[in-house]
């Protein structure tokens, strides 16, 4: 556990990690404080942000399971203690870490008698167990089970579908969110008009990210969430041209302006939302973590590519955006 002593406040708006502690390996704790507030921004943040940390933040879960040779949920398989019902619940507690896009398949491939543990579970290269003790089952005798599995990277709580099981083949509630819990309190202090807020955010993870890492994460999704609102300029109806074009956020101003200055423009302010992409590209972008137009001039084609989120054809798509609206390429590969 780390701690530190709340700094005395200052002109400048400023965020400080006071308390961290992993408490085991599928339960983190952080808390986080953010100051000098006016009155009442703290509820504004503090409300805003756990709906974010609890709703806007992906997470890795299995979401479909199939067994051999079984009727219905409530089945049971001679040579194992648990009922496919209990084996379910148990794979639905297993926490998984991945930057995955679409769907993927693993398996549990065993042969009794066999305590099976998520360390049995065969996933892809690109799927990280976080405990690999969690229970799924025991065999008391020497039987083979074989057990598929679908792995998929969402966000929020999907209730499976009553109709939706056929043939050993069940889908199951997934809580994809790996923040478990947020708290956010507030301590005032001044008098009158001068009076102050801090804010305290709490918040426990499944292991899968840090909190501070679903601090960050979720503040970027809440920031992405509102851009649109910075391009609420009227639009002529008549000449109906360039949808949400907000002066200072227009390519063409980002251009002239690095005709202007040596130095360039400043790549940080120009989000992927402004690229046009299609939908695939730009969810495919956030997933690699590339917000904006600098984060994504870090990156070469090979790397797209390597992630996994990119076909060719999309990697050219970017590349046309880019050299259509700046002059400017990705490299091959990063030197």
């Amino acid at each position: 556990m780390a701690r530190e002593e709340v700094a005395g406040c200052t002109p400048t708006l400023q965020w400080k990690c006071v308390e961290s502690r992993v408490d085991s390996k599928r339960l983190y704790y952080g808390r986080f404080i953010l100051s000098p507030l006016m009155k009442g921004q703290a509820d504004t943040i503090g409300i805003a942000m756990r709906r974010a940390l609890l709703g806007e933040i992906e997470g890795t879960c299995i979401t479909r399971v199939k067994f051999e040779n079984v009727l219905h949920e409530y089945s049971t398989i001679v040579g194992i203690e648990e009922s496919v019902h209990e084996i379910l619940i148990n794979l639905k507690e297993i926490v998984l870490k991945s930057n995955l896009n679409g769907v993927r398949d693993a398996y549990i491939c065993v042969r009794g008698p066999k305590q099976i543990t998520a360390q049995d579970i065969i996933s892809p290269l690109s799927v990280e167990i976080v405990d690999t003790t969690q229970h799924i089952a025991n065999l008391t005798e020497p039987i083979d089970l074989r057990i598929e599995l679908q792995i998929k990277r969402d966000r929020g709580y999907r209730m499976k579908s009553t109709n939706d099981s056929s043939h050993g083949s069940f889908s199951i509630d997934t809580v994809s969110t790996p923040v478990r819990n947020v708290n956010h309190s507030i301590h005032s202090y001044g008098n009158g008009n001068e009076k102050q807020e801090i804010l305290f955010l709490e918040i426990w993870t499944n292991g899968s990210l840090t909190p501070k890492e679903a601090l960050y994460e979720a503040s970027r999704n809440l920031i992405d969430l509102l851009i649109p609102f910075l391009h609420a300029e009227e639009e002529d109806l008549e000449e109906n041209e360039k949808r949400f074009n907000l002066p200072s956020f227009s390519f063409q101003e980002k251009l002239t302006n690095q005709n202007r200055n040596k130095k360039g423009i400043p790549f940080t302010g120009i989000f992927i939302d402004q690229l046009k992409l299609s939908s695939k590209n730009y969810n495919s972008l956030k997933r690699s973590n590339i917000h904006t137009l600098l984060d994504l001039l870090n990156h070469s084609q090979e790397d797209l590519l390597k992630s996994g989120n990119f076909r060719i054809e999309d990697v050219k798509q970017i590349l046309d955006i880019l050299q259509k609206h700046f002059s400017i390429n990705l490299p091959k590969k990063k030197f």
